[in-house]
């Protein structure tokens, strides 16, 4: 099989764009003309009758311009489905053939590519950061807040005490609501008994201002208090609709495109390079390199060829492939791993309520105290400053200020941290499992050596040959040596004949003589020997073989590099005195030649772990009593996402690690973790202060009104008082400075 070069050079005719203006999206700027780019162009790299798949490079490294360019064509009226593969660099386009033409379509592209490039749509940071639960703000505080103001203007005003009394009664059904709640079913008297009591007491004796103050003061810290939380059940997620809406199956001889969620087991289902597989099964016809990375972890891409078994969610990188459908949707290797991940505990995502632990303990005792000296002295505004002096009004208001306060602080810095559940778990952790590829490690191939095997070569020839031989390639390791080549300026030479071997390597022939690049099993099939490179196999690296003329002349040495910032993040983490844990589908080899470099010890160390082997990790490490935070992006990590007891993900990773995921790191950089867990701490620890500044002045004051007389107001000061100032030191996070990036440190 022999490919031909077919990039297309698109040129701008003012008659072309005319009948393009039909198809431009009208929420858009109008296009200049002038501006465009006339030397833009784009490589079509296959086409059938309303589906193009097309090559555009700054795909794979600019995510921002990627989803602007996807919306811009979505946008039209005649595109349908847009599917971005940034691995390949590549675009799968799918097109109402009736009403634009091919030539229309290319023009609609560059000038799509053109507005893309101008950024006017959200980039990859809004368009993946989850939206806040939606809270009816009047229908929860226009009441307490209604009932303050009314009590503010009553004196002067003269209003009727029965209309003041009454709305700021109103304002408290909510607390009644809690207190009769926790009294029918927990059988418990609660902390929202003894503040409705107090409040109902006060406003009877015809005192206002403080009980609408208190009311306004506990409804304001139950709002934020669910403003800091997740959904408590988890969104549920269909695997289809990461694969796409539609598979093409082959019946009659015919290709025929069907819904997705209509194929069966015992169709045949054909795939292009740049698709995701939409089923499992197993190949009837062709071969192809498949990236596996999402589902197994693998960061290297494999060759599958007849009656080897692919799966669903992986990446068709090259080739092209007829598999016989054995298993769809759910029954797939990725649907299990949803349903794993469904399986999962699900908890309640608002921070704690240590009002309720704390000060549910002393209602008891408060009322106790209160009915004795209500019979001891009869004195109904002793008893009621007695009752309203309870812990958890300051509590209530002041541990969700603290917990907003760093949620806002940590989402400023690049982190989305989803609920208040999960600053908790971060401030306690100390197990961290990691996930290798494309979270400790890059996730993609990268030159780390050279090394020559013949004579009178030299490693700047052996990197220009192959990468004269590999240009053009989409192939992960071919797109490493070309952009090796050019980081270092060297020019490529022109192939006079070249032929690509799919799964195996290019045959090209470059000045007169055969050249050949590729995997070690390529070498032996075409009678090269090899033996010469057997020094240079380590566990941490692979090698892409150089042949000319029959003879090795040298070995070209790639790795999925580790993370700039890793290094630094656990040496960090191991500081804190966190353990460190790396679980990863690759062999054991590979595993701990990564773990060395980064300073993991090997029994942390954890290779060819599929998803069911992570949770079980997970679990094991759980049952050691450890508090165990996971970070994965990829699908074969959704489920230990789940089972950990705080999960993190990259915004860059698989929708469904994403939304597993309580932590979210929004600029890509591992450093955010560690970000992450110093600002969990430091809320904790106002937490924890603020307990004192709560619990100080109302101790002092019960002392004293137990043994002496208190005036209601006097107890009302004192217990909002304290209150408020809880709550304005849980605004200090929101005050915290630049985040620790270890990626910036080790650059420099």
């Amino acid at each position: 099989m022999t490919f031909t070069d077919t990039t297309e050079k698109v040129i701008v005719q003012p008659d072309i764009l005319n009948e393009t203006a039909a198809i431009v999206p009208k929420a858009h700027e109008p296009f200049d003309v002038a501006r465009v780019k006339f030397s833009q162009d784009y490589q079509l790299l296959h086409s059938l009758e309303g589906r193009w798949r097309v090559k555009i490079e700054r795909l794979g490294y600019d995510p921002d311009y990627a989803s602007n360019l996807v919306a811009i064509l979505e946008d039209s009226n005649v595109i349908g489905q847009v599917r971005c593969n940034e691995a390949a660099e590549s675009l799968i386009i799918e097109y109402n053939y009736e009403e634009i033409s091919p030539e229309q379509l290319r023009e609609y592209i560059l000038l799509s590519m053109e507005e893309a490039d101008r950024g006017y749509l959200l980039t990859t940071k809004a368009a993946t950061a989850p939206t806040s639960h939606e809270i009816n703000y009047w229908e929860r505080l226009g009441i307490p807040a209604a009932s303050l103001a009314l009590a503010l203007v009553a004196f002067p005003l003269e209003l009727p005490p029965l209309l003041v009394g009454g709305l700021i009664l109103a304002a408290c059904l909510p607390a009644y609501g809690r207190a009769w709640q926790a009294i029918s079913e927990e059988k418990q008297l609660t902390v929202d008994f003894l503040d409705s009591l107090a409040i109902t007491l006060s406003a009877a004796q015809g005192h206002f201002i403080p009980p609408a103050f208190m009311i306004s003061l506990i409804e304001s810290g139950e709002v934020i208090r669910d403003v800091t939380a997740r959904s408590s059940e988890r969104q549920t997620l269909d695997l289809l609709d990461s694969l796409g809406k539609y598979a093409w199956i082959e019946q009659d001889g015919t290709e025929v495109q069907v819904p997705l969620k209509e194929v069966e087991a015992g169709n045949i289902v054909i795939v292009y390079p740049g698709d995701l597989i939409p089923i499992d099964g197993k190949i009837i016809r062709g071969q192809g390199l498949i990236d596996q990375q999402k589902l197994t972890g693998e960061s290297v891409p494999v060759h599958r060829e007849v009656d080897d078994e692919v799966y669903a969610s992986t990446l068709l990188v090259e080739g092209q492939l007829a598999i016989l459908v054995e298993r769809t949707g759910n029954n797939t290797r990725a649907g299990v791993v949803v349903e794993l991940m469904k399986a999962a505990p699900v908890h309640d995502t608002r921070v704690e309520n240590y009002a309720a632990k704390f000060a549910n303990i002393a209602v008891l005792p408060t009322l106790l105290i209160g009915a004795g000296i209500f019979a001891f002295t009869g004195d109904l505004a002793r008893t009621t400053a007695i009752i309203t002096l309870d812990f958890g009004t300051g509590i209530r208001v002041s541990v969700p200020t603290a917990v907003l306060a760093g949620l806002t602080y940590a989402a400023r810095t690049g982190v989305y941290i989803r609920s208040g559940r999960a600053i908790e778990m971060l401030a306690k952790v100390d197990c961290v499992v990691f996930d290798k590829t494309g979270t400790l490690t890059q996730g993609n191939a990268s030159v780390t050596d050279i090394q020559v095997t013949a004579e009178g070569v030299t490693p700047a020839e052996i990197l220009c040959l192959a990468a004269s031989a590999e240009q053009g390639l989409s192939h992960p390791v071919a797109h490493a040596i070309v952009q090796q080549a050019q980081q270092q300026g060297t020019a490529t030479k022109t192939c006079e004949e070249w032929d690509y071997r799919v799964g195996l390597g290019v045959v090209a022939q470059i000045e007169g003589r055969q050249l050949l690049v590729g995997s070690s099993r390529f070498m032996k099939t075409e009678g090269i020997d090899i033996s010469a490179s057997e020094q240079f196999k380590t566990g941490g690296v692979s090698l892409a073989y150089v042949a000319r003329d029959g003879i090795l002349i040298g070995v070209i040495m790639y790795a999925d590099p580790i993370r700039t910032e890793s290094p630094g993040v656990i040496a960090e983490l191991h500081k804190q005195g966190i353990s460190t844990h790396m679980l990863t589908g690759d062999v054991q080899q590979v595993a701990d030649a990564v773990a060395q470099e980064l300073g993991m010890r090997r029994d942390e160390v954890h290779a060819q772990a599929f998803p069911e082997r992570k949770v079980e990790v997970v679990q094991q490490l759980k049952a050691q009593g450890k508090t165990v935070a996971f970070i994965g992006d990829g699908i074969n990590d959704s489920a230990a996402l789940a089972y950990a007891d705080v999960s993190i993900s990259f915004a860059a990773g698989s929708d469904i690690a994403r939304e597993t995921a309580d932590v979210v790191l929004m600029d890509n950089d591992l450093s955010g973790l560690t970000h992450a867990i110093g600002i969990s701490k430091e809320v904790m620890d106002i937490i924890y202060q603020n307990a004192l500044i709560v619990g100080i002045p109302n101790l002092g004051a019960l002392a004293v009104g137990v043994l002496f007389a208190l005036d209601p107001l006097l107890a009302i000061i004192i217990n909002n008082g304290s209150a408020i100032l809880a709550g304005l030191n849980g605004l200090r996070p929101a005050l915290g400075g630049e985040k620790t990036t270890y990626r910036d440190a080790a650059n420099v």
